[in-house]
C-alpha cells in the first residue's frame, strides 16, 4: 500500500531538520541571492557549463545529511511496496511537472512563499490540489496506491 512512515516515531527532534532547512534557505537567499529550488539546482549540475561549487555542496549536503544523521539516531523505518514502473512513472510526471512549473515544491513553497510570490502560491495550491486529486484517483479509483 505505497510509502508507509512509522508517524508513532516522531520526536520534537524531527523538527531539527525543518529548521536546517529554513536557514539553508535564508543563508543562501541573504547569502549569495539564490533559491534553493532542488529541480533548479539539480538540472544545473547536468549542465556543466553553468555549474557552481555551491550548487554541487547543497546536491552533496542532501545526500550526506541522512547518512551524518544515521550515525546518532537511526533513520525511520520506510517501507515502498508499490511497482517499480509506477515509481519511474511518478518520477518522470514530477520531473515534467518541475519543468512545465518553472520550479517544485522547495523553490516555490518553500522559498517563493516565504517571499510572498504570486507565482509561487500559484504554484503551491496547483502542486497540492494535483497531489489530492491523484491519491484520490490512485487509491479510490484505480487501487494503485
Amino acid at each position: 500500500m505505497g510509502i508507509q512512515i512509522d508517524w508513532q516515531a516522531f520526536t520534537p527532534i524531527s523538527l531539527v531538520g525543518g529548521l536546517m532547512l529554513g536557514v539553508a534557505t535564508v543563508i543562501l537567499l541573504l547569502g549569495i541571492g539564490r533559491i534553493a529550488g532542488i529541480s533548479g539546482i539539480f538540472s544545473s549540475l547536468l549542465k556543466p557549463k553553468r555549474v557552481e561549487m555551491w550548487q554541487v555542496l547543497f546536491i552533496a549536503g542532501l545526500i550526506l545529511s541522512p547518512l551524518l544523521y544515521s550515525l546518532f539516531r537511526p533513520l525511520p523505518d520506510i517501507e515502498i511496496s508499490t511497482s517499480i514502473p509506477l515509481l519511474i512513472g511518478a518520477g518522470l510526471l514530477v520531473g515534467f511537472g518541475t519543468r512545465l512549473g518553472s520550479g517544485c515544491t522547495s523553490g516555490h513553497g518553500i522559498c517563493g512563499n516565504a517571499r510572498l510570490s504570486p507565482r509561487s502560491m500559484v504554484a503551491t495550491v496547483t502542486f497540492m490540489l494535483f497531489g489530492i486529486v491523484t491519491v484520490y484517483i490512485g487509491r479510490h479509483l484505480l487501487g494503485l496506491i
